[in-house]
């Protein structure tokens, strides 16, 4: 498919990219506010199968909000009706906030009714997705969820504070991004939506960031608990990455444990790779996939999709690391060494052919 979307460099918009890459689409970014461009505009929705409008202003005074949105609706209603061949179909990230006597959720209520007029204009199916609260890898900070807040808080040792205990529903950014492209009905949005207080969403993460401090898996059998633990491991990329692993060794040779997991699926493997060879070269929207070289040399390399900067660590059989890939993180490793490499590779779930979660990337 190809598909025309708003807000291609917004949190959101980063989940939905990586979503459109994993199924095979192109994506055409449209630019609004002030360095919106008519004619670039138009040729993006022109001939798209899809237009996904994520972009909006959600902080600034009363009058940034309301105009911030009215002119990004404005524009792309202006982009649809002007092209030759409109798109076939049009998605909004609307707002559970929509119409609630605020000027966000006024704000939002008026950009979803335009876009609604304009696609009964040019004969597009609409879509108009009241988004509970998004979280998701690489959230911002005090910015974009009060997880993000709180999973950088506990990735930096520190508690989270609450200030206002209430409960907020969630949704994880990819599937937000599955109901914006049509992967999941709308209608089934609130099956993946999960009702937390503020303070039971901090206990939820305190407890899964405790039981990962020595690398033990935590219970991830829910798919929620899932989610908001891979959220927390995109908080760990650099330095926090590996997880050293305890070598004992006496006269017989040497021992050490891989991996533990306190529930849930998982499948483990095992590797002989030779000198100058790389493995890899893909990523996952949720798996967790953990490398540990059992013998021989090797570089980790990772790479955050869409980004350029990449991470490499130098890891060997005789120090122990064990390395869980990131979620969306493109990621490989190459035997550096002059003797074959050993390497342990466990996953947390049993291969799935209709769904194998595996998608080819090069780092």
């Amino acid at each position: 498919m190809k598909i025309a979307l708003t807000g291609a460099r917004g949190f959101l918009g980063w989940h939905t990219r990586v979503l459109a890459h994993s199924l095979g689409h192109s994506v055409v970014p449209i630019r609004l506010g002030p360095s919106f461009d008519a004619a670039a505009a138009r040729s993006a929705v022109d001939g798209a199968d899809l237009l996904v409008h994520l972009a909006g202003v959600n902080r600034g005074t009363d009058d940034e909000v309301k105009e911030g949105n009215r002119v990004a609706a404005r524009q792309v209603s202006d982009a649809v009706v002007s092209a030759s061949s409109p798109p076939l179909r049009i998605a909004f990230s609307n707002s559970v906030q929509s119409g609630n006597g605020t000027v966000y959720g006024g704000a939002k209520e008026s950009a979803g009714d335009l876009l609604g007029e304009t696609a009964r204009a040019v004969g597009a199916s609409y879509i108009n997705a009241h988004l509970p609260n998004i979280f998701g890898e690489h959230g911002r900070p005090q910015y974009n969820s009060v997880l993000a807040t709180f999973c950088d808080l506990v990735a930096r040792g520190l508690a989270p504070a609450i200030h206002q205990d209430k409960e907020l529903r969630f949704l994880h950014a990819q599937r937000a991004a599955e109901v914006m492209l049509g992967e999941l009905s709308i209608n089934r949005m609130d099956d993946h939506v999960r009702t937390l207080s503020v303070s039971g969403a901090a206990e939820k993460l305190q407890n899964l960031a405790n039981v990962y401090k020595d690398g033990t898996i935590p219970d991830i059998h829910d798919p929620f608990d899932r989610d908001l633990f891979n959220t927390y491991r995109s908080f760990l990329v650099g330095e926090k990455l590996p997880i050293r692993l305890t070598r004992h060794a006496d006269s017989r040779g040497s021992f050490f444990e891989v991996v533990r997991s306190r529930g849930g699926e998982g499948q483990s493997s095992f590797s002989t790779t030779v000198p100058g060879i790389t493995r890899g070269q893909h990523y996952h929207r949720r798996k967790i996939e953990r490398f540990t070289v059992l013998s021989g040399h090797a570089e980790i390399a990772v790479r955050r999709m869409f980004d350029d900067k990449v991470y490499t660590y130098n890891v060997n059989g005789d120090e122990p690391v064990a390395i869980d890939m990131p979620t969306m993180w493109t990621h490989k490793i190459t035997n550096t060494g002059s003797d074959p490499l050993f390497t342990m590779f466990w996953i947390s779930e049993i291969y799935d052919p209709a769904s194998p979660d595996t998608i080819p990337e090069e780092v």
